[in-house]
């Protein structure tokens, strides 16, 4: 029983995980595993580390200390050329010292702060609203990653049946020529074998196509080399999402879509940056403070002295406090930073003039694309219909008569290359709404959520 489950294991080991998701489950699983996308997501944290800088930088207050160590002279009484009786040093008696000394500073910059968080804060909403702009782009690359794949399954499923079907004809076909059928020619077995190489290319495309899109997928959701990926749906079919209106498609796209709230937000980063670009052309007011405090043991010592703040020649304690004021010297430079502001800030005003009538307006186009796209999808289904009908016609009169090989292998080549262009519509026509719902600023996630649980 030990050897069964242990060869299970290694079995299982062998072929690896399969992962079965189904589209929804594919788009969220490669949106949370993409390492582009993550890539992408780690710039607002920057953005936040920037807002933590400033902080730090001008409203906390700097604060240095320093101390040390070391021997003293110690002191006498000496009389100098005036007569008068005076402290000087007595390198013959050295003791000990230790002292002390710091240094504050308290900006007071709370304008300047305040206006510069505002502004770090709009910068980090921009950044925001740009990862979700390319999340939405990511969005509709992994819905195209999913329906290349089905798409792939029933190109593998269409070019093993044709190949199949031929080479069942091709046998048929020997076999009558090497019994002397005269309902068949070796100018029929010829052309059949002419019709060969284009089944050969269908299948070679198809394989090349899956191992393709295998590998995109591979890299999206970041899977094991042992992993498999295996699409929930077993087949590839429109999708049966309604269509929004050529109104709420406009409506839509002007209220939610991230670029707008891009632009927003960078208008009011830009508008706050020159406010405080403007703000650092004025002085600088902050509060300062610094004391001193040195205490030596050397000898010859008077009574006094004893005394931990007494002050002599050595011992001292000192200290000052008030407020300053700093003027910056380049103020060249800060006024060219406030004109870079400034132009930033009214460029971007100017694309505000034009943005929302710039999207509605590929949004649009976007909606006409998967009405056509849409439409060929019909009318690729209608004739593929009439195609199966001419099919089973020509295998009919088959039946009858073995001479009719070249009617029957030209309603089948027209039948197989009718079913491959109807598939590439489906998937066109999938991939086309998936950049619709992208275009009015959603994610599969926010459709699902916003529109059809309206």
């Amino acid at each position: 029983m030990f050897r069964v489950l242990l060869i299970l294991l290694f079995v299982i080991a062998a072929h690896g995980a399969e992962v079965r998701y189904d589209c929804m489950q594919f788009v969220q699983a490669g949106l949370a595993n993409d390492p582009q996308l993550i890539e992408t997501k780690a710039g607002t944290e920057i953005k936040k580390i920037k807002i933590d800088a400033l902080k730090a930088e001008a409203i906390l207050p700097t604060f240095s200390i320093s101390m040390m160590v070391g021997p003293a002279p110690g002191l006498k009484e000496t009389v100098d050329d005036w007569g008068d009786t005076v402290d000087t040093y007595d390198f013959s008696k050295m003791g000990p010292f230790w002292g002390v000394e710091g240094k504050f500073i308290q900006p007071l910059n709370l304008g300047q702060y305040r206006s510069g968080k505002k502004a770090l804060e709009a910068d980090l909403q921009q950044k925001t609203f740009e990862v979700e702009n390319k999340s939405h782009q990511k969005d509709v690359e992994l819905q195209t990653y999913y329906f290349n794949y089905l798409l792939a399954l029933e190109m593998k499923r269409l070019a093993a049946d044709a190949q199949k079907r031929v080479d069942q004809a091709y046998e048929q076909m020997e076999e009558a020529l090497d019994n002397d059928d005269e309902s068949v020619s070796q100018m029929d077995l010829l052309n059949l074998k002419a019709k060969m190489h284009t089944v050969k290319e269908g299948v070679t495309d198809a394989e090349l196509g899956m191992r393709r899109v295998q590998l995109a997928i591979r890299f999206s959701l970041q899977l094991q080399e042992e992993d498999v990926f295996v699409a929930e749906d077993t087949c590839l079919s429109p999708r049966t999402e309604p269509l929004p209106t050529l109104e709420e498609v406009k409506s839509f796209t002007a209220t939610y879509h991230p670029e707008l709230r891009q632009l927003n937000a960078g208008l009011r980063a830009r508008r706050l940056q020159m406010d405080l670009a403007e703000s650092k052309l004025a002085p600088e007011f902050f509060v300062m403070g610094q004391f001193e405090y040195v205490k030596s043991w050397a000898g010859n010592r008077t009574a006094m002295s004893k005394n931990a703040f007494a002050q002599d020649a050595v011992n001292k304690l000192s200290g000052l406090v008030g407020v300053g004021l700093r003027y910056r010297l380049n103020f060249w430079s800060n006024w060219q930073k406030y004109r870079e502001a400034r132009a930033d800030y009214r460029g971007l005003t100017l694309k505000e003039n034009y943005a929302i009538d710039g999207l509605v307006a590929r949004a649009e186009e976007q909606y006409y694309q998967v009405l056509a796209a849409k439409e060929k999808m019909e009318s690729l289904k209608e004739s593929l219909r009439a195609s199966e009908g001419i099919l089973k016609g020509a295998a009919m009169q088959y039946d009858l008569d073995k001479s009719k090989t070249g009617d029957l292998v030209s309603a089948y080549t027209q039948n197989v290359t009718l079913q491959k262009d109807y598939y590439f519509a489906v998937c066109k026509y999938n991939v086309e709404f998936a950049n619709l719902i992208s275009r009015m600023g959603w994610s599969l996630q926010d459709f699902y959520t916003i529109y059809m649980d309206k």
